[in-house]
């Protein structure tokens, strides 16, 4: 027997993987802190409509769009490892930086206090300069924390591809992936409690230190595998089982694939494929994640920091989190057991989740009932979204190099922010016009700002559905790209 084969695996993959899990986390923490305070904390102190908002969640998915389209091939050419210090600092500054808004507001608009711009007649001249210097204020803040974030998923994606060997990344994507949700579940349990106790200003602040954080960690534990003192050769081996063995044993000699140029992306239908399945569904995900206390707050009177409401937030997330880590194992099942390849099994595997959304069609109807039955069906939904997600971020390492992974997914999520910036702000105008026609304006049985929640939840429900058969369409079976020396 060889060395190799008597020698145990080291499993340091997995620690990576539970570091992209933590950054993933706070990633989506900072997110929410907005999204859970602005209805009952900010807005009555700048004045802010729901138009106000979906101005602000809107831009921030411009933003966020826009600084993806760079933040890929930025950390393609900076490395993971300096590449993912940069964009945490980045995105942990600019959460830090909203706790200084209401201040700023207050100095521009010459108020003694922030109770005084409160106290300010609803509707006035003088109202709707707060909201309009708020709004611009925050949404400074929201540029550089979307300039931060574009960074983790690119990152993340390349990390996981370094680190796992194909078969295993949707799994490993679908559990720091799964960090989206537990954010989103640790946010409604803390975030409303701290603003409540400490204003809100504080909830920015504290959120936005975790960063630092795991700043620390990274630049303890991360090198590429073949460089890490951590990972023994056994489990080198392991994670390059799709190339040659043999040319990994020299640990010195590992050479990274040529790279694809920028705009030659362009050219190849499986760039264009992953930028259907994330422009037709990473809306979905910000819709809900934005929207999702707001809802509850205006359809039944339940705040994001009543203990009814943070329940509701809770089970969503709860349910979402739970479920979406075993969607990415159901690929490795397809493969193993069923002998198709990788990307055989992760379309179908995707079909599967893209049916979890149409759920979504009764959320509404059913809340007659009890709150519990949206925050349990958006729940599904949610979980239906993270699985698809993992696995559509998994297609990427299923057909580039690994030299231009980073490049692909911010390409693709700068679609997924065009089609966040879409549903956001088109649902912010919405509603605030629904809820001004009142019973002039009827859908499926509902009056108002209901039915306007009523059509978006419809056209949440079939995006993945539409989003699978283009891709499908586009790149029918596996075909990956081999860039040429």
């Amino acid at each position: 027997m060889t060395p190799v084969q008597t020698t145990k695996m080291s499993n340091f993959r997995w620690v990576i993987c539970a570091l992209l899990f933590l950054a993933t986390t706070v990633n989506y923490m900072d997110r929410q802190v907005l999204s859970l305070t602005w209805k009952d904390f900010i807005a009555p102190e700048f004045h802010w409509s729901d138009a106000d908002y979906g101005t602000i969640t809107g831009w921030f998915s411009i933003f966020y769009a826009i600084a993806n389209l760079f933040a890929g091939k930025f950390i393609d050419w900076m490395g993971t490892k300096k590449g993912y210090l940069i964009a945490i600092f980045v995105w942990s500054t600019g959460a830090v930086l909203h706790a200084g808004c209401g201040w700023a507001a207050m100095t521009i608009e010459g108020y003694d206090s922030i109770e005084a711009l409160r106290l300010v007649q609803a509707g006035s001249d003088a109202a709707v300069a707060i909201a309009t210097v708020s709004v611009w204020l925050f949404l400074s803040c929201r540029m550089i924390l979307a300039l931060g974030e574009a960074g983790n998923f690119p990152a993340a994606i390349k990390v996981t591809a370094e680190y796992f060997p194909k078969k295993d990344r949707a799994f490993s994507t679908s559990i720091f992936n799964s960090g989206a949700s537990v954010g989103a579940l640790a946010a409604p349990a803390t975030i409303p409690l701290l603003a409540r106790a400490w204003g809100w200003e504080m909830a920015f602040i504290i959120i936005g230190v975790l960063g630092y954080v795991w700043m620390g960690l990274w630049m303890w534990l991360y090198e590429k595998p073949h460089k890490s003192h951590f990972v023994n050769q056994a489990e080198l081996n392991y994670i390059e089982q799709d190339n040659d063995i043999a040319a990994v044993q020299d640990r010195t000699n590992v050479k990274e694939e040529k790279t694809i140029p920028f705009w030659d992306c362009f050219k190849y239908k499986q760039t264009w494929s992953f930028i259907v399945g994330k422009f037709m569904t990473d809306g979905v995900w910000w819709f809900f994640l934005f929207w999702a206390p707001a809802y509850f707050s205006d359809q039944y009177g339940y705040t994001s920091d009543s203990t009814m409401g943070i329940l509701l937030i809770l089970t969503l997330y709860a349910i979402v989190t739970i479920l979406s880590i075993g969607g990415g194992y159901l690929p490795t099942y397809f493969v193993d057991k069923k002998g198709m390849n990788p990307y055989l099994g992760r379309m179908r595997a995707m079909l599967i989740f893209a049916c979890f959304p149409v759920l979504g069609l009764f959320a509404q109807p059913l809340g007659a009932i009890s709150a519990w039955w949206p925050a349990i069906l958006i729940g599904l939904l949610g979980a239906g979204h993270q699985a698809w997600s993992a696995n559509l971020f998994s297609t990427i390492g299923d057909m580039f190099p690994k030299s231009t992974i980073g490049t692909i997914t911010g390409i693709g999520s700068m679609a997924g922010g065009i089609g966040s910036f879409l549903i956001n702000k088109g649902s912010g105008n919405f509603f605030t016009w629904a809820d001004a026609q009142g019973t002039a304006f009827t859908f499926f049985g509902f009056d108002g700002k209901p039915a306007a929640y009523m059509v978006v939840f419809c056209i949440c429900a079939v995006a993945y559905l539409i989003g699978w058969c283009i891709m499908k369409t586009l790149v029918p079976k596996y075909r990956p790209i081999v860039v040429e020396d």
